[in-house]
C-alpha cells in the first residue's frame, strides 16, 4: 500500500463527506503516527474534532466506524490490512480499549469462579482481536471467536472446558 496515495484518497473522500454532508468537523491525517498502544500500530491515523464530533460518537461511534469501513472499501483493503488505518475522535479509541481490557478482566474472574463460558457481545474484528490479546497470557483460560458476520463474538472458556455431549437429533418415523 502506497501510504501517501492512500492518505490522499482518504482526504478526498472525507472532504466530500464533510462538505456535502454539511458537517462541522475537522480532521487530521497522519502517516506513520507514533504507536497508540501495544496492539495498534496503524500506518495511517485520522483524528476528528469539531462541533459535530458527537454525531461521530453516537450509538457506540457507529458513524466513525462506518467512515473507517468506507475508507477500507475505497482503498480496496483486504480485511487483514484493516489495522493499517485507524479513525478516532476525542480519544474514543483508547477509551474503548480500556473498556475492553476491563471487560476481559471481569469476564476472566467470572469464568474462573463459575467454570462456565462467558459470551461477549458481538463486535468488530478489531475489537475481538483486542479481547483475544488481552486474555492471551491467562494460561487457565482460552478464547475463541464464534458466530458469523455482524454476530461474531468472543467466547471465553476455562482452558480445560469440554462442552457437554450433545445428544443426536431424534429421528421421527413417517
Amino acid at each position: 500500500m502506497d501510504k501517501l496515495a492512500a492518505a490522499n484518497r482518504i482526504n478526498e473522500f472525507l472532504q466530500s463527506v464533510v462538505t456535502n454532508g454539511g458537517l462541522h468537523l475537522k480532521y487530521r491525517i497522519v502517516v506513520d503516527p507514533p504507536a497508540q498502544s501495544d496492539w495498534e500500530k496503524p500506518e495511517i491515523f485520522v483524528d476528528f474534532s469539531g462541533p459535530d464530533s458527537t454525531l461521530l460518537l453516537d450509538r457506540g461511534a457507529e458513524l466513525l466506524r462506518a467512515l473507517e469501513l468506507l475508507a477500507f472499501e475505497i482503498l480496496r483493503l483486504p480485511s487483514g490490512d484493516h489495522e493499517k488505518i485507524s479513525f478516532d475522535c476525542k480519544n474514543q479509541r483508547s477509551i474503548r480499549l480500556q473498556e475492553l481490557r476491563m471487560a476481559a478482566s471481569v469476564a476472566a474472574e467470572k469464568v474462573r469462579q463459575t467454570g462456565t463460558p462467558f459470551h461477549f457481545a458481538p463486535m468488530s474484528s478489531r475489537e475481538r482481536r483486542i479481547l483475544h490479546l488481552a486474555l492471551r497470557d491467562q494460561t487457565d483460560l482460552r478464547t475463541e471467536s464464534d458466530g458469523e458476520g455482524f454476530n461474531r463474538s468472543v467466547v471465553l472458556y476455562p482452558a480445560d472446558y469440554k462442552p457437554a455431549a450433545t445428544r443426536p437429533a431424534r429421528r421421527t418415523l413417517p
